[in-house]
């Protein structure tokens, strides 16, 4: 369980980072580290409006858990990765998506500027 709170934690800094990411990066050629898993043409727009949504939400979960966590003792802090876990899940979930499609979109996002910049327009 504790690598599902990590894993959908890597998928909201992701999703804050395209707020922060200049798109300049991309358009100078910056190489990707890895082939998208996905081409920008077959996510369809819902999907990328389902993203938007559930990042919003996983930014602002993972926030909450990230401060629970650094107020918790030793003792309280798998009860609350599993909290995270659940609220993570559910809003993805509340989106339409599983965890991996959300996880796998983000990723195309990290490499593909046409993705990163439909999700970051769906953000503001």
């Amino acid at each position: 369980m504790k690598s599902m709170y990590y894993l959908c934690a890597a998928a909201a800094v992701a999703a804050a980072g395209l707020l922060s990411t200049p798109v300049a990066n991309a358009q100078q050629g910056a190489p990707s580290v890895a082939p998208p898993a996905t081409s920008s043409a077959a996510i369809p727009d819902h999907k990328i409006d389902a993203v938007a949504a559930a990042a919003k939400r996983v930014v602002a979960i993972g926030d909450n858990y990230e401060q629970k966590l650094a107020k918790a003792g030793d003792g309280e802090k798998e009860k609350i990765v599993d909290e995270a876990n659940q609220a993570i899940t559910k809003a993805v979930n509340d989106q339409g998506l599983s965890v991996d499609e959300y996880v796998s979109i983000m990723k195309v996002a990290q490499n593909d500027s046409t993705v990163r910049e439909k999700i970051v327009e769906r953000l503001k």
